[in-house]
């Protein structure tokens, strides 16, 4: 059973900084991208960061600039580091991969981030 496994949410002024993690716990085969996605409350779910397995990333035009995504492909581990974090990066963050089997997308449980103005 493939489980993704986020970590590093949490409550954070704004201006700092935040890096989050997420592990697949089995197997997925053909992994085309990994990334992570936000919800806010009232908003449908918007992607943040994508990374490919060839390493080309995209972002959300309110990101850029401010937040990273990498990935270890050898721990199958994305990452996410927010720095000058705004209030209105609060969400659920969900990590994200896909693949080229069904069912295609998979998804972490989410992991709180809120930013204190």
């Amino acid at each position: 059973q493939v489980q993704l496994v986020e970590s590093g949410g949490g409550l954070v002024q704004a201006g700092g900084s935040l890096r989050l993690s997420c592990g697949v716990s089995g197997r997925i085969f053909s992994i085309n991208a990994m990334g992570w996605y936000r919800q806010a409350p009232g908003k449908q779910r918007e992607l943040v960061a994508r990374i490919t397995v060839g390493g080309q990333t995209n972002y959300a035009d309110s990101v850029k600039g401010r937040f990273t995504t990498s990935r270890d492909s050898g721990k199958n581990t994305v990452y996410l580091q927010m720095n000058s974090l705004k209030a209105e990066d609060t969400a659920v963050y969900y990590c994200n991969v896909e693949s080229s089997y069904s069912p295609y997308m998979y998804w972490g449980q989410g992991t709180q981030v809120t930013v204190s103005s």
